[in-house]
């Protein structure tokens, strides 16, 4: 049977910080991480990578890499038209509910590019290929094929290709190849039937209801329509996803608003959230990407000093107590990492200690020393 609370606004991002295990985190590894929200944004490569590892207590940047080289997360187009990262065994049933809503709102832009289904077909069959046996390439690597084959890859057609491919469950992102001296690791891409050794393969209802009840588990509480939005399913798909798993589900209130999330969530945050938290959230995290309505966690007044211009690039975020109060930057050096904090208001004396502390373990994340501010 669902629970019903009620609750005030700030207490959604105290729920939220809990459910996303931005404390008191029970992941022990990456991919742990990874499969309890389902999927976190990741075309920003770096940050997705310390969006794991916060979340991830003792985990470093090298250990991501070795779980995506491993095939124990991958990377793909999953949702609206964005990169994630995700469970492998995921992958394919997200595709066969969203996939042909992702390819529908690319139209446009493909007749802009003058790429066209036969060249997109013609372009699968050299990636099969090209790919069989476990074969690795680069994008230029596989993008070269391409043209070998009579296909165009200049502007931005290359990648629209190569996104479309994805869309279809032809490829995946593979592990990362070292580069040249001096020079940064390479993306590849290889075949996702043969990367992913055990694909879960569920019904479009039973589908559906999964999607819904990882959702709300990982990242509520939250409405029907963040899922909506979250997922890119249709209005009523994301209801009947709900409907199925209700029962699994609380239900929260505030301003006559319904939110779901994780069963006994409520009771097992008040009992085990110890004291104030002071983050340091990479720019696209799931904390504030991962609804429609954000206005828990972000002031309608400082919504463009995190995406200046409206340009959809999100800085990254300090976050005291479930509030995001400012952003911050970070230089990388060959010496170590500097980090740049620029809040809202000036921080305490605390908040400033604990926000030192946080960038402290993103050095230690990334394997760097920290470095005083220039």
């Amino acid at each position: 049977m669902t629970r019903a609370y009620t609750a005030a606004r700030r207490e959604i991002a105290t729920l939220r910080l809990a459910s996303q295990r931005l404390v008191d985190s029970l992941s022990s590894a990456p991919a742990e991480t990874v499969r309890h929200l389902l999927a976190t944004q990741a075309q920003d490569f770096a940050g997705a990578k310390w969006s794991v590892g916060i979340r991830t207590p003792g985990s470093t940047d090298a250990a991501i890499d070795a779980a995506l080289a491993a095939g124990d997360i991958v990377r793909s187009w999953p949702m609206r038209g964005t990169l994630h990262f995700m469970p492998p065994e995921d992958l394919g049933w997200m595709l066969s509910l969203t996939a042909a809503r992702t390819i529908q709102s690319a139209a446009g832009r493909h007749r802009q590019l003058e790429l066209t289904e036969t060249e997109l077909e013609r372009a699968r069959d050299i990636a099969l290929a090209e790919l069989a046996g476990g074969v690795v390439l680069t994008r230029d690597e596989l993008l070269a094929r391409f043209v070998a084959g009579g296909i165009p890859v200049d502007g931005q057609r290359g990648i629209h290709i190569v996104q479309r491919l994805s869309l279809w469950g032809v490829l995946v992102f593979g592990p990362l190849r070292a580069g040249d001296a001096g020079k940064a690791n390479q993306q590849t891409f290889t075949l996702l039937d043969e990367w992913v050794a055990a694909p879960r393969r569920l019904e479009r209802d039973e589908a559906l209801g999964e999607f819904a009840l990882r959702y709300f588990t990982g990242h509520g509480p939250a409405t029907v329509r963040d899922f909506a939005w979250w997922s890119s399913l249709t209005l009523t798909d994301a209801r009947a996803g709900l409907a199925a798993v209700r029962d699994r589900l609380d239900e929260l209130v505030s301003d006559d608003t319904s939110y779901f999330l994780a069963r006994d969530a409520v009771a097992a945050t008040s009992a085990t959230r110890t004291g104030a938290s002071t983050l340091a959230l990479p720019g696209f995290d799931e904390y504030l990407l991962g609804y429609q309505d954000r206005s828990a966690a972000l002031a309608p007044e400082h919504f463009e000093v995190i995406v200046p211009g409206k340009n959809g690039l999100f800085l990254p975020t300090i976050v005291v107590d479930g509030e995001i109060v400012g952003t911050w930057r970070r230089t990388v050096t060959a010496k170590g990492v500097s980090i740049d904090p620029q809040p809202f208001a000036p921080l305490s004396s605390p908040r400033r200690r604990a926000f030192d502390a946080a960038v402290a373990r993103y050095a230690q994340f990334l394997g760097r020393p920290l470095l005083p501010n220039a």
